[in-house]
């Protein structure tokens, strides 16, 4: 499959929009079904356009602005292009403002289309694109003075009819993956494991510590028992070739470029493409 038109419709930290030649290079000829447990922005799943795919994340306000524009592009678009309509001359205010209401929102689990449009909002207004929350669970990234457009019609129709045909759910990454059967694909980019080991710092409120990389290793052997396909994608870290090394998968290592970096000498980094095949 492919469709130009189909592409995120956020900005994420972590995103593989850089990498995805280097993906697409070293996958399976052919696979059954597809599953990206950390969809994030959805890069990788919007490149490929997989026929059956299972898409997961975390993420509960994430993952309900992809079901809001499965379910309902239309009546999204409208509230959407209302935030940006009714911006008010001070963006910056507007945009705290809006932060504001998306908080009390979320904090009262109201995951309608209204609570997809101010994510989609606040994401092209924050600063980088980046999802990041406090303690509490409350987003707190700061304006990044953008007075653009947050959509593209188009674009969100053509989202919506792929996503038609995926199935979309929130949750844990190891439930996410129970039904990955022998000669399915499945795509694992989880949150990175930090470049300093002493500082974890969690998108959802969540988190994804140490425990985690080891869970998900553990994972990834079993689905590998299974008869399963995996990619993996990661920083390189003494952590993440301890957990994968010396198991006879292929480790490649790859320079990238970090976009989240308020330092330019700070912004070449490696990762890492693990496969099991």
């Amino acid at each position: 499959m492919g469709n130009p038109r189909v592409a995120p419709f956020v900005k994420w930290a972590g995103g593989k929009r850089q990498l995805l030649s280097q993906i697409k290079e070293r996958m399976p000829e052919i696979y059954n079904n597809y599953y990206e447990p950390f969809v994030g922005g959805g890069a990788v799943t919007f490149e490929l356009l997989p026929a059956n795919a299972v898409i997961n994340d975390i993420n509960k306000a994430l993952i309900n602005t992809y079901r809001q524009i499965c379910e309902a592009p239309e009546i999204f678009l409208k509230a959407v292009n209302k935030f940006d309509e009714e911006m008010w001359e001070d963006g910056r205010k507007y945009y705290y403002f809006i932060r504001e209401h998306y908080n009390d929102k979320l904090m009262k689990a109201e995951y309608d289309v209204e609570l997809a449009a101010l994510f989609v909002f606040i994401n092209k207004h924050c600063f980088n694109g980046l999802y990041r929350v406090n303690g509490k669970g409350l987003f707190n990234v700061p304006y990044n003075n953008s007075r653009r457009a947050s959509v593209d019609k188009k674009a969100i129709m053509e989202v919506s009819e792929y996503l038609k045909g995926v199935t979309i759910i929130d949750g844990d990454f190891e439930v996410a993956c129970k039904d990955a059967k022998k000669g399915d694909f499945l795509f694992l980019d989880s949150p990175y494991a930090p470049l300093n080991p002493t500082s974890f710092e969690s998108y959802t409120k969540e988190g994804f510590d140490i425990e985690s990389h080891k869970r998900l290793a553990n994972l990834f052997d079993e689905l590998t028992a299974r008869g399963c396909y995996c990619m993996l994608t990661n920083h390189n870290t003494d952590l993440i070739n301890k957990l994968y090394g010396n198991k006879g998968y292929n480790i490649d290592v790859v320079s990238v470029r970090r976009m989240i970096n308020s330092d330019a000498s700070g912004r070449v980094g490696e990762e890492v493409i693990i496969c099991n095949y």
